[in-house]
């Protein structure tokens, strides 16, 4: 069964059994049409199929028009009646609209020269476009191999090998800085009742750390925090305001996107205790399996902003540990730990804050961490701008496609 979101991607997971109209049937190659949404339209690249209510097959009648001109002039037709339909849901059309669509209709053989050009300057086009896209995979493995050899001490020489071999004197090894951080976690201990030691994990499961580093759950190094619930009940009183806050669509694997900040009413005392602090590590609680323990670092993009109950807030118990080397980790090799810990469902997954807190973290002396920090940042920068120069040419070719169309059937190609 051919449905709307089918049209596109040209293949389908629907299924029927039962008699039907041979009329509804579609081949491959057919023209179809989705009637709701975005009007999509596309040559039917999968098998046999029937079609859906709200799907349309058109058939040209090959003595006026050819089929792959058809292709290539109704896609535009409908894009530009989807931009002029105004619509408070979900946009309709029907087959009877489709159908009423006027179409320019040069002779049968000028349409198979406009459809011969067409395809030559779209090869040429789709060669450029393939080379690009093969570009930004080569950026997405490079980009994945430096946070991998970040996260393992291969990036930068360790401290370990820039000393005598006589041992570690002279330099705070990654040991040290946790054992000082686990005796002010003890010292400045607020929780109820009896010090309650930092999660215990198998390193013996975990792979073997270059000299000075070592590894520590996310519960050694921080204080882990749920955020604000978001309430129907909620109201602004007297002790109560608006406060922009963060959502799991804000925090997104490596980086934030705050181009749509949304507020909530909170009490004084929920915003002085949820206020987000230069350096606190965000992690996702889920939602979709690709969300599961997405994260990065809050840098004080706000002067006031706070998180709900979605979105984890790590806050580091030494600032001698760099966050976003943390959560460079959390975000890959972290990526199985969340999954293997997660709660499953259809489709959807979460982890717990008790779960987060277990999630063991190398950690490095603290001058290397800045030299790992600093080499990192220096690379990835490059990619960043390679990544920004290759979107800005697929947007191009986009537009340059648009232009070969637009040419061809005002009989100007």
């Amino acid at each position: 069964m051919l449905r709307i979101r089918d049209v596109l991607p040209g293949k389908t997971e629907t299924f029927y059994l039962g008699e039907f109209d041979p009329a509804f049937l579609v081949q491959r190659g057919d023209l179809v049409v989705g009637m709701d949404g975005d009007f999509n339209c596309a040559p039917w690249r999968g098998e046999r199929a029937l079609l859906n209510q709200r799907v349309c097959k058109i058939t040209p009648d090959a003595a006026r028009c050819l089929e792959k001109f058809l292709h290539y002039v109704l896609p535009g037709y409908l894009a530009a009646i989807n931009a002029h339909t105004p619509s408070v849901t979900v946009k309709h059309l029907s087959s009877r609209t489709v159908a009423a669509i006027p179409l320019p209709l040069p002779p049968i053989d000028e349409q198979q020269r406009l459809v011969a050009e067409i395809e030559k300057q779209f090869t040429r086009l789709d060669a450029g476009v393939g080379s690009l896209n093969r570009v930004q995979t080569a950026l997405k493995r490079y980009r994945a191999s430096v946070l991998k050899a970040a996260c393992e001490g291969r990036l930068v020489p360790t401290e370990a090998e820039l000393i005598p071999e006589n041992g570690y004197a002279g330099f705070k090894t990654g040991e040290s800085l946790l054992q000082g951080i686990l005796d002010k976690r003890r010292k400045n201990w607020t929780g109820h009742g009896k010090y309650i030691e930092p999660f215990a994990f198998d390193a013996t499961k975990l792979w073997p750390l270059p000299g000075g580093w070592i590894w520590a759950t996310i519960d050694a190094l921080a204080e882990v925090k749920g955020g604000v619930t978001k309430d129907q009940n909620r109201k602004q009183t007297a002790s109560a305001r608006s406060v922009p806050y963060l959502r799991v669509a804000n925090v997104q694997r490596g980086y934030l996107d705050l181009t749509e900040m949304k507020e909530i009413i909170a009490s004084e005392e929920e915003i002085q205790e949820l206020v987000l602090k230069k350096g606190d590590i965000l992690f996702n609680e889920g939602g979709d399996r690709d969300k599961l323990g997405r994260g990065w670092v809050w840098n004080g993009e706000l002067s006031e902003c706070i998180h709900q109950n979605h979105v984890f807030r790590a806050r580091l118990l030494d600032a001698r540990v760099n966050p976003k080397l943390v959560s460079w980790y959390a975000n890959t090799f972290g990526q199985k730990f969340f999954f293997d810990e997660g709660k499953h469902t259809t489709n959807l997954a979460s982890i717990s804050m008790t779960k987060l807190k277990g999630l063991p973290v190398p950690i490095p002396p603290p001058a290397e961490q800045a030299r790992i920090v600093a080499e990192v940042e220096r690379r990835l920068s490059v990619v960043e701008e390679l990544e920004a120069a290759v979107t800005a040419n697929l947007k191009r070719a986009e537009r340059l496609r648009q232009s070969i169309l637009h040419s061809a059937f005002t009989g100007n190609l």
